[in-house]
């Protein structure tokens, strides 16, 4: 089999601007499929043990479902993935306020951000795909025209690998990620999921799930993922409403390269995903908001914990935190990261 890339139509705006979908498969198997709307992963197929395949990923079947409203189900987040307390902050002496859509915070990008965009796409040799999309200056009140590039592939090493790239004219934050939420399973919850997280330090929050500024080591407590635990195996020791993660851990490196991010394996499936990323931080979140109101794929219910996501990301409201590493993007600097997740089966 040859790695490759189907183009389809996904549907159509009600403005008429069609919405297309790509369908990539590596050389043995592997397939994912990707919109333009917002550069969606909407499947992601992966052999379990047995080499039976199986979708990884939650989602909807169609398009209108994605415009009715939904919690960024496996979309690119920006400009500024994750938080920013109360919407604001303060650039060379000027302050901006952006929405607040998050009780009292702005989350990822705003309103209208870019996972409700329309990007354009150019497949690439092999199974790949480059979505773009310019930014104009002012849009969800950032400063600053962003061309951003994000490639999403599926290489022979049965990886999902997307790459980040972006060009400012001013000044401005940019923390871009993908918000795919996982269940190896395929199905059920993710509580019995075995995790590792490579990460000695998480950054608490108050709260509005704010950052405090503090990096506070793990050992010993509820953040400790270390050595691999089941998701759920803690819970009652947390004290968020409702029950389960959403913190962002600082990712254990020795350069700027790739490095290991998180280790999650369901043993009912067999199914092992390895995150690496350049990102300095992720964010562990188990699907806590699912309240069973969704019906996704093949009309599944999604409940609580139905699926957990692995946000490689800079930390939240890192704008506001001089001391966290800076999402500020500067005309001379060009933006790079890149997150591959890499899928086996024992």
């Amino acid at each position: 089999m040859q790695p490759r890339v189907e183009k389809s139509n996904f549907a159509q705006l009600p403005g008429g601007t069609t919405v297309d979908l790509f369908t990539l498969t590596n050389g043995n198997g592997l397939l994912t499929k990707v919109t333009n709307f917002g550069t969606v992963i909407t499947e992601l197929h992966v052999p379990d043990r047995d080499g039976q395949l199986g979708d990884i990923v939650l989602g909807f079947d169609n398009l209108e479902q994605y415009l009715q409203g939904h919690p960024y189900f496996g979309c690119t987040v920006g400009r500024v993935a994750n938080r920013i307390a109360k919407g604001r902050f303060t650039l060379e002496g000027r302050t901006y306020q952006l929405a607040v859509n998050n009780g009292p915070n702005h989350l990822h990008g705003g309103l209208k951000a870019f996972d409700k965009v329309v990007w354009k796409a150019e497949t690439l040799p092999g199974a790949a795909v480059r979505f773009s999309y310019t930014s104009p200056d002012g849009e969800e009140s950032y400063p600053g025209t962003l061309e951003v590039v994000v490639t999403i592939s599926l290489t022979e090493a049965n990886e999902l690998s997307i790459d980040y790239t972006a060009r400012t004219d001013k000044t401005t934050p940019v923390n871009l990620t993908n918000h795919s939420y996982f269940n190896l399973a395929g199905s059920g919850d993710v509580l019995s999921h075995d995790l590792m997280i490579s990460a000695d330090y998480f950054t608490p929050t108050d709260a509005n799930l704010i950052p405090t500024g503090d990096i506070t080591p793990v050992r010993g407590t509820s953040m400790d993922f270390t050595t691999p635990k089941a998701i759920g195996s803690r819970f009652s020791e947390l004290k968020t409403v409702p029950a389960g993660y959403d913190h962002n851990y600082v990712v254990n490196r020795a350069g700027k390269g790739l490095a290991l991010a998180a280790r999650v394996h369901d043993s009912s499936s067999g199914r092992l995903m390895e995150v690496y990323t350049t990102q300095p931080g992720v964010q562990f979140y188990t699907g806590n908001f699912l309240d069973g109101s969704l019906k996704g794929k093949r009309n599944v219910v999604y409940r609580q914990h139905s699926g957990f996501c692995l946000e490689t990301q800079h930390y939240p409201d890192s704008v506001n935190h001089p001391s966290f590493p800076s999402t500020l993007l500067r005309p001379s600097q060009p933006y790079h990261h890149t997150t591959v997740h890499r899928f086996s089966a024992r």
